[in-house]
């Protein structure tokens, strides 16, 4: 059997064992191993082993993921998803689809400050989701709007899926994280103005919301939000600038978020502090776990010399480089119904990197453009992860067919960012330029 033969049989069991429902740091780390084993023997495999996992939990470079995590814990003990809300409503709340797109507007705010999918979802699914509700929006809009407002969370830094990407790839975290800014806050546009055409088009779906506000309580709301946008400006400048590297960003992150909870708390006592670190602990061993199979599983791909093949067979076709780029989207959008993020891109990268970059595609906005199709299939069924998460955090308000009756037009706003994407990738690059890490 030759090596390529071994390769490819390796991504069938890889295929085979992820419908199978074996867990997925399982599926990759044991199929990467035996195909060491198979392709240069037992001992180039245990090298493999213990090199990858010591470089990885021994590097400096990569505490930024548990700092972001415990960043967003501490963030959701200080209230501040609440308080960024509550702004948007007494701001945007009677424009048509106010508060569905205050949600959105609110969850990227959040997002910038946490780095968060799940948790900002849950969370805006108990503060915006019944808010939506009593003042008689429809419950398709009124969850849909939440669960893909959640999703920002991933591509405005602090972004723990950037970082992901980052480590896989042998990109720079930093211009990962800052590449995500522009799109991120653009995608969010989009989904407000796809809100806005949804209600004008439908107005039924979400009536004007007749509830009033003086000036003075919207400008009282702003001193709500203070903390939190000293939160973004602090972390996102910072990296900008390069006063932080992604490490120390994520830890001023933590502290920042860390004192804030204290004070809304009135004490460490009401922050649930062992709460909070255990749910990091939890979070980033899960994600290294990922990580690091993933890490073996591609000195699997190549040692078997599949990538290389497949490049070659691209090139030997002269299939044009856009076609191939339609394909790794089809391709993206499937693994998104059946997989988490991380998941998928452990899964995915090291096969599409390599031919997208032999393509003349940049690493960077690839990347960019991966979390976006990330973020697009944590609303698709049959997972839809967030989609999950808002039905189970709603406690009955809404069930799970209730969100994804409403999910088609921000998958469609999904899609318009993406092609957006890919005719000015200087959306992505441009930021990253400016600070010489592009």
């Amino acid at each position: 059997m030759t090596d390529t033969l071994v390769g490819l049989c390796g991504i069938g069991l890889l295929v085979v064992s992820i419908f199978s429902g074996i867990h997925i740091v399982l599926a990759l780390g044991l199929i990467g191993t035996l195909g060491i084993v198979a392709l240069a023997g037992l001992r180039a495999a245990f090298s493999v082993l213990s090199t990858t996992y010591f470089d990885f939990t021994h590097s400096y470079h990569f505490s930024c993921i548990p700092m972001f995590v415990l960043m967003g814990g501490f963030a959701l003990a200080a209230d501040l998803g609440k308080d960024a809300f509550e702004t948007a409503r007494r701001w945007i709340g009677r424009w048509k689809g106010g508060l569905a797109i205050g949600t959105i507007a609110s969850c990227a705010a959040f997002g910038a400050a946490t780095g968060t999918s799940v948790g900002t979802a849950a969370l805006f699914a108990r503060l915006a989701l019944p808010e939506m509700l009593k003042h008689g929006y429809d419950k398709a809009i009124a969850s849909a709007s939440v669960a893909i407002a959640g999703t920002l969370a991933m591509m405005i830094p602090p972004s723990a899926l950037m970082v992901v990407y980052a480590i896989l790839t042998g990109q720079s975290i930093g211009a990962l994280l800052i590449a995500g800014v522009i799109p991120g806050f653009t995608y969010a546009l989009i989904l407000s103005i796809t809100t806005f055409i949804w209600v004008w088009i439908n107005p039924q779906i979400a009536p004007v919301v007749e509830e009033k506000f003086t000036l003075k309580e919207k400008l009282y709301s702003l001193r709500l939000t203070g903390p939190l946008i000293l939160c973004i400006v602090a972390i996102i400048g910072g990296l900008y600038a390069g006063i932080f590297t992604p490490t120390e960003a994520g830890a001023a992150g933590a502290l920042m978020t860390f004192i804030l909870a204290i004070i809304k708390k009135k004490g460490i006592k009401g922050l649930n502090l062992t709460y909070a670190l255990l749910e990091t602990v939890k979070t980033s061993t899960m994600v290294f776990l990922i990580i690091t199979s993933a890490i073996v599983f591609s000195k699997f791909m190549s040692l078997s010399g599949v990538v290389t093949l497949l490049g070659s067979t691209i090139i030997a076709w002269e299939l044009n480089r856009w076609l191939v780029w339609g394909i790794v989207i089809i391709l993206y959008l499937l693994l998104g119904m059946i997989l988490d993020a991380p998941s998928m891109l452990a899964v995915s990268l090291p096969i599409t990197l390599p031919i997208m970059t032999n393509l003349g595609f940049n690493p960077v906005w690839f990347g960019v453009c991966v979390v976006l199709l990330a973020e697009i299939g944590l609303i698709t069924p049959p997972v839809g992860v967030n989609c999950f998460v808002v039905a189970g955090a709603a406690k009955g308000m809404v069930h799970l067919n209730d969100v994804f009756r409403g999910v088609l037009p921000y998958v469609l706003a999904g899609i318009v960012m993406l092609i957006l994407l890919t005719l000015f990738p200087d959306l992505a690059l441009w930021l990253p330029r400016t600070m010489g890490l592009e």
